[in-house]
């Protein structure tokens, strides 16, 4: 049965400012089937998607029928109505995490973004992971890799990543080889990763367990995402690795075979969208 409108809680689900005002207007919301007309007159019919707190305030997303997002821009929709109703599960049912003694022990550091998630086939929304079990539900081979736990330290976008976060990052990564781990994940977003990296091997120096930066280029909801396997592998790295050192874990070719490790001082992204964007410079 679909509640009534008013009676839904998360109806402006990280929206405000202009989109906000246009979901009330033509009262719409989180996940609504839409059918939304601009002011050029393209039509648009899908479900209206939660947004992050730290989203934009004039851009309305919708999972299309065809599976893909789109961003409306709430100054130039003309007209919208609700057709239906279909909300998404948006949390990853959490398992705990095993614990192996026999498994290294691995922290993940989270800066921002997802860094993995699981697609509600019924919406088609993705739904975001971080906790331990969070995670281990979405990417189970991780219990056979490490032991793992997660911090978030903030949430921003990785071309927001500044001084202030780089010196919490840093302090946070001593903190945790302090307490003995056997190596440091970092979730990071792929426009600025390179420059983390830089960073962070003058700012981290003689460390004694691998620090692995790790994104995606492309999100969980594609069949051609490369989340799940570049985590595994930067988990792999900081429990096995003997280079202990600033690295960046990303997809090695355009298959899904392996990922490559490129040093922290010495990696550029090349590409906005492909894969195997992450390139060593200088390399022979």
């Amino acid at each position: 049965m679909t509640p009534k409108y008013e009676d839904r809680e998360d109806r402006f689900q990280g929206y405000r400012g202009r989109a906000r005002d246009v979901l009330e207007k033509y009262r719409i919301g989180v996940w609504s089937e839409v059918e939304a007309r601009n002011d050029a007159g393209s039509v648009f019919t899908g479900v209206v998607l939660p947004r992050s707190e730290n989203a934009d305030p004039l851009h309305i997303v919708v999972k299309l029928t065809n599976g893909y997002n789109v961003g409306l821009h709430a100054d130039r929709i003309a007209a919208a109505r609700e057709l239906g109703y279909r909300k998404a599960a948006y949390k990853i049912p959490e398992k705990d995490f095993p614990f192996d003694p026999k498994k290294k022990q691995v922290t993940l550091l989270g800066t921002g973004g997802t860094i993995a998630s699981r697609l509600d086939y019924r919406t088609g929304a993705v739904i975001p992971a971080f906790t331990p079990g969070e995670l281990y539900g979405a990417v189970p081979e991780l219990a056979d890799i490490a032991n793992l736990t997660t911090k978030k330290l903030f949430g921003v976008f990785s071309e927001n990543m500044g001084p202030e976060q780089y010196k919490a990052l840093a302090i946070a990564i001593g903190a945790e080889i302090e307490k003995g781990v056997d190596g440091i994940v970092i979730g990071h977003g792929t426009d600025t990763m390179s420059h983390t990296g830089a960073i962070l091997s003058f700012m981290v120096q003689n460390s004694p367990v691998p620090i692995v930066l790790v994104g995606s280029q492309r999100s969980s909801d594609r069949p051609s995402s490369d989340a799940a396997l570049n985590l595994m592998n930067g988990v792999r790295t900081a429990a096995e690795c003997d280079i202990a050192e600033v690295m960046l874990c990303m997809f090695g070719p355009t298959s899904d075979n392996y990922d490559l490790l490129h040093r922290g001082t010495r990696c550029r992204k090349m590409h906005s969208s492909y894969r195997s964007t992450f390139r060593t410079i200088g390399a022979t």
